[in-house]
C-alpha cells in the first residue's frame, strides 16, 4: 500500500519478518491500520523501515514477530536507536483460519497484538557477553550431540563384529576402547572382508570420537571464563557448574531484568505447575512447556543435590513421609531452585531499574 502521512498522533508498528524481506504495518492508536510495506532485511532496509514508521506519527511501540530468528538484526537496530519494542507469538491457528495466511495480514495482527500487549514479552539483548556465550554453547552443545552419536555407532559395530574383534573390545571402558581403537593400523587392502572393514570403520570413528572431545574442551575452556565474568555468583550455588550456569544466563538473556518476577522465570522453565481445576476438582498439572534446556538444567540441580545437599536429602525424606512420589518431590525442588537461581540472575537492584526502564 502506498503510505499515507497523516497527522501528528500515535502510532504503533508491526513486522512479520523473513530471511530476505520484512513487511511493516502502521495502526492509530484506535487499531485502524494506516498502511503496510515491504523493506529487505538488511542494515539499509532497517533504516528505511524506522523512517517509514515515522512518517505516520510519533512512534510508541512496535511488535516484532521472531526476534530470535529473522527479526534479531532489527531488533538489534530498533534497540539502539532507543525504540520501545515488543516480542509478539504467531497467531493461532484459528486466527490463521479466520484472517487468512499473508505478510501484511500478519504484519497487522503483529501490530495489534503490541496494542493490545496480548501475548507479548520483551525481546532479548543479542549484542553482549550472553550472546557470545549463546554462540559458544551451539558449538558445544553440536559437539556433543555428535560425540554421543559417535559413540554409540562404535558400539553398535562391535555387537555386529566377528568373534575375534569382539573378545579383543570386549570388557574394555570407553575411553580403553577409543584409545584402542584409534591406535590400530589397518591395511586397506582386503576392504571386502568384514573384519577388516570393520577394524577401519571403528578406527574412523574412535579418531572421530577424539577430535570432538578437543573440541568440547576448547570450547569449555572459553566457556568458563565467560560465564565467571558475566555473574560468578550463580557458580557457587549448589550443584551449579559451567554447563547448567551457562544454560540459565542464556535463558534469561543479556537483558534479564526483563523477567518480571521468579514466577514468570519459573514459567519460562517450564517449572510452574498449571491450573487444571474444574467444578469440585482443585488441582495442578505438570507444566510441559518453556525452554526445555533450562528445565533440563535445573533437573540436573535436583539431582547434585538429592546426592550431596543435606537440606535437600532431609526434605526429600520429609516429603516422602507426607506421601509423595520421586517425581512429584523433583517438581517440587525445581520450582524452589528456579526461585533461587532467579534472585542470582536478577539481584533486587537490578530488577527494580530494569522494569523501570521498561515502562
Amino acid at each position: 500500500m502506498t503510505p499515507q502521512v497523516t497527522g501528528p498522533g500515535e502510532i504503533v508498528g508491526g513486522v512479520d519478518t523473513h530471511r530476505d524481506t520484512h513487511t511493516a504495518a502502521a495502526l492509530d492508536s484506535a487499531g485502524r491500520v494506516l498502511a503496510t510495506e515491504q523493506f529487505p532485511a538488511t542494515a539499509t532496509g532497517y533504516v528505511a523501515l524506522l523512517t517509514w514508521l515515522g512518517t505516520f506519527g510519533t512512534l510508541m511501540l512496535v511488535g516484532i514477530e521472531g526476534t530470535g530468528a529473522y527479526g534479531a538484526g532489527l531488533a538489534r537496530y530498533l534497540h539502539r536507536q532507543g525504540v520501545a519494542m515488543v516480542e509478539v507469538d504467531r497467531p493461532d491457528r484459528k486466527t490463521r483460519r479466520r484472517q487468512g495466511k499473508s505478510d501484511p495480514v500478519d504484519a497487522v495482527a503483529a501490530a495489534r497484538a503490541a496494542l493490545a500487549q496480548h501475548r507479548t514479552g520483551i525481546p532479548k539483548q543479542r549484542d553482549g557477553h550472553v550472546e557470545a556465550l549463546r554462540n559458544l554453547r551451539v558449538a558445544r552443545r553440536s559437539a556433543v550431540d555428535q560425540r554421543a552419536d559417535t559413540q554409540r555407532q562404535i558400539k553398535a559395530l562391535i555387537v555386529t563384529a566377528p568373534e575375534p574383534l569382539r573378545d579383543q573390545l570386549r570388557g574394555l571402558t570407553v575411553r580403553q576402547l577409543i584409545v584402542t581403537c584409534a591406535a590400530w593400523r589397518c591395511e586397506r587392502v582386503h576392504t571386502g572382508d568384514p573384519a577388516t572393514a570393520g577394524r577401519i570403520a571403528l578406527r574412523v570413528l574412535a579418531l572421530r570420537h577424539q577430535r570432538l572431545t578437543a573440541e568440547i574442551t576448547e570450547l569449555d575452556e572459553l566457556i568458563a571464563p565467560l560465564i565467571e565474568q558475566i555473574n560468578p555468583a550463580l557458580l557457587k550455588l549448589t550443584g551449579v557448574g559451567p554447563d547448567v550456569a551457562g544454560q540459565l544466563l542464556v535463558t534469561a538473556g543479556e537483558n534479564a531484568g526483563r523477567l518480571r518476577s521468579e514466577a514468570a522465570f519459573a514459567m519460562l522453565c517450564g517449572v510452574a505447575p498449571l491450573p487444571a481445576s474444574s467444578g469440585r476438582t482443585d488441582r495442578h498439572r505438570l507444566n510441559r512447556g518453556g525452554d526445555r534446556q533450562a528445565n533440563c538444567a535445573l533437573h540436573r540441580i535436583v539431582l547434585c543435590r538429592m546426592r550431596w545437599d543435606g537440606r535437600t536429602r532431609d526434605y526429600v525424606a520429609r516429603r516422602t513421609k507426607d506421601g509423595l512420589s520421586k517425581p512429584e518431590i523433583m517438581r517440587c525442588l525445581k520450582r524452589y531452585i528456579a526461585r533461587e537461581v532467579y534472585r542470582v540472575l536478577i539481584p533486587p537492584a537490578t530488577t527494580s531499574s530494569d522494569l523501570q526502564t521498561a515502562a
